[in-house]
């Protein structure tokens, strides 16, 4: 049986052309907000409630795409959703528009999230989930590493031109709409039952779940509750006299190592065990803060970076697949949505909680307690889960 299929290579594909728009504006985003004057607060809120959005609508979606059976529509939508945020963002400057095009933009998300990896599940077997997650995860980060390049190219030659970035990054994002029209959603051999789909009934799934979903899911929201932002361990760099180039680079950098090395984890998962793969990449991830606390050389924050990208590589996808293989094939959707809803909402917390430990006792302090709540995740993952 062929691994790597048809509708495989078409979602990996659309992540890869909508990854390429969103980080071609990542890095300029904040600097684009500030301005027309976002102050740092309003920026914080903004992301918020975006974030906020995404993750309450992963689950809702992810729900209503088990119960009406169907995939296609939600992720055609949801990635539309995203692309049209891109040009709307520059339309008008006022702060209330730009809170409703970037809420859009994660209504997307959450909109998508769900029926997408249910899809890719079901395109793999319970012994090729973590190629197929991996090989997604690759082609999706591979974006991450063309959008920033394409920006730093753009801004050399046309510096603080940004407002015309967010026109050319609506071209990827067309490109991955009309791949969606690709896809079909397979038959049902059984007719589907329409079932009411309230909002928060997604929220009902940890009761009904099975014990290993829950056992699995609680240690990854606790890890998701230390998981704090990207954008912080970028801040570190800063902060220690890098230019803003290096710091892009060492972002760039990042993401290259994710997008080479998550197929071959994934493929290394599926033979010796996915729980190993993922604990691995736990044990590299409080390395890395930890080394982060105790640096500030461009070398190490070079191997730091590297290990960061394998850690991902081990995570990210890794984490999706498990979670597919102990649920039922008809509640992917949903329990795979509401992991991911609530791991957006942990985040936004992780954010928060760095933030006032940075403010209060320093950087040192706020990396070396992530790292100590990592290494007891992985003690918890080591005798919970056999």
């Amino acid at each position: 049986m062929k691994t790597i299929t048809r509708t495989v290579w078409i979602l990996s594909l659309i992540s890869l052309f909508t990854d390429t728009a969103s980080e071609m504006l990542y890095p300029i985003m904040p600097v684009f907000l500030q301005s027309i004057g976002f102050s740092v607060l309003l920026i914080g809120i903004l992301e918020g409630v975006a974030e906020a959005t995404a993750g309450l609508c992963k689950g809702y979606f992810g729900k209503l795409s088990d119960n009406s059976g169907k995939r296609a529509p939600f992720i055609q939508l949801g990635y539309s959703l995203s692309a049209l945020s891109k040009p709307l963002m520059i339309l008008f400057i006022w702060p209330v528009w730009i809170f409703f095009v970037r809420t859009i933009d994660r209504f997307g998300k959450g909109l998508r999230t769900g029926a997408r990896d249910a899809m890719l599940s079901d395109e793999a077997t319970p012994q090729t989930k973590g190629k197929v997650f991996g090989f997604h995860r690759s082609m999706d980060t591979l974006g991450a590493v063309l959008g920033p390049l394409a920006a730093l190219v753009y801004l050399y030659f046309r510096p603080n031109d940004y407002r015309n970035l967010f026109l050319i990054a609506f071209l990827p994002g067309v490109l991955a709409v009309l791949t969606t029209l690709m896809l079909k959603d397979k038959k049902k051999n059984q007719p589907v039952t329409k079932v009411s789909t309230p909002f928060f009934s997604f929220l009902k799934y940890w009761k009904v779940s099975p014990p290993m979903y829950r056992k699995v899911v609680f240690g990854l929201l606790v890890f998701a509750l230390f998981n704090s932002s990207d954008m912080l361990l970028l801040l570190k760099v800063k902060q220690s006299g890098m230019n803003d180039t290096s710091v892009i680079g060492l972002y760039i950098f990042y993401n290259l190592i994710y997008a080479l090395t998550s197929f071959p984890l994934g493929a290394l998962a599926d033979r010796i065990s996915l729980k190993t793969v993922f604990t691995g990449g736990l044990v590299l991830f409080a390395v890395v803060y930890l080394g982060m606390a105790l640096t500030s050389s461009l070398s190490i924050y070079l191997a730091l970076f590297f290990l960061y990208g394998l850690y991902a590589a081990a995570t990210e996808g890794i984490a999706k697949a498990w979670i597919s293989n102990i649920t039922d094939p008809k509640d992917t959707a949903t329990a795979i949505g509401s992991f991911a809803g609530f791991q957006s909402l942990a985040a936004m917390i992780a954010s928060s909680l760095a933030g006032v430990i940075w403010f209060w006792f320093g950087a040192e302090a706020a990396f070396i307690s992530t790292s100590v709540v990592t290494v007891l995740v992985i003690l918890y993952f080591m005798v919970a889960i056999k």
